[in-house]
């Protein structure tokens, strides 16, 4: 497939992004993809790049702070508002007037700031593993946690408790929750290896936004909760999440209800990254839904 990659000035910093495929085909809108972390580059998406195979653009791009694009040291740019000025600032600088937009996790959390923001010309979104109020993250992660063996869950409150957090038994114990909720292939594919990498070569967004760890959240974005403003949204959307995904039944499930326009598809078997662990069939759903709402043409938005 086409590919194109092109650093777009965002506020004087230079932002990463990828453009797959031809132009979408008539009738169909470009999908644009939003990573999660927050600090989490977007390499771990490359599946969804096979949406472009159905006739519509797929455009990724790194956030700033993290992957390809600039790593500013200034805690005060890591910001929700300013996130959704960086999406609003790509779409002009690419021509991208009417879209599907796509978040995951994190990026899922992007995206309805984003709707709720009045954008013009976002006429479907999906929402990934995604949350509408951390606090309920926080609460079902706690929930999660404490299903974890009990000799995990002693390295995880002394590791915790001494602040070394950054220790390889830290890490090992963490990965125990990672593999069980996560990512739950055996082999973990190299796109998410390379994302992590990067991530852990310069964690500043994760740490500034949610903490330490997956525990721990005291970044800016520990008590966002945008669950009371879900009826405002009017666009299609699709809700996706895993069986065994953090972002639980209840997390996702909450999402769904608020938005009236939902669909949920709740897959068996997978965790926070089902478009890993089942990519044929995340793709068919998500194909499935885009085809359903440019079908209905125009779409609220």
């Amino acid at each position: 497939m086409q590919m194109h990659e092109q650093w777009v000035e965002v506020g004087g910093y230079k932002v990463w992004s990828k453009r797959i495929g031809q132009a979408s085909a008539s009738g169909r809108w470009p999908v644009v993809l939003l990573h999660g972390g927050p600090g989490v580059p977007s390499d771990y998406l490359e599946p969804l790049e096979r949406l472009a195979e159905s006739g519509r653009e797929v455009i990724l791009y790194d956030q700033l702070g993290c992957g390809r694009s600039d790593h500013p040291d200034d805690p005060a740019l890591l910001q929700v508002n300013r996130f959704v000025e960086e999406l609003a600032s790509l779409r002009k600088a690419l021509s991208l007037e009417t879209i599907h937009l796509y978040g995951q996790s994190w990026g899922g959390m992007l995206a309805l700031e984003v709707a709720l923001s009045d954008a013009q010309g976002v006429n479907s979104l999906i929402l990934s593993n995604a949350p509408s109020s951390m606090p309920l993250w926080v609460e079902e992660t706690a929930r999660l946690r404490q299903e974890l063996p009990v000799e995990v869950r002693i390295r995880l409150d002394q590791h915790e408790n001494a602040n070394t957090t950054d220790s390889e038994e830290y890490q090992e114990a963490m990965m125990v929750f990672y593999r069980r909720h996560v990512c739950r292939l055996d082999q973990w594919p190299d796109c998410l290896m390379r994302s992590f990498s990067s991530m852990e070569a310069d964690p500043r967004v994760y740490r500034a936004m949610c903490g330490k760890s997956e525990f721990n959240v005291t970044g800016s974005l520990r008590d966002w909760d945008r669950s009371d403003r879900l009826h405002l949204i009017q666009q299609p959307t699709l809700v996706i999440s895993g069986q065994y995904d953090e972002a639980t039944p209840k997390v996702a499930g909450a999402l769904h209800q608020g938005i009236a326009h939902s669909e949920w598809e709740l897959m068996a078997d997978c965790s926070h990254l089902c478009h890993l662990e089942q990519t044929e069939r995340y793709l068919e759903r998500v194909n499935t839904f885009l085809d359903k709402v440019e079908s209905n043409q125009p779409a609220p938005c």
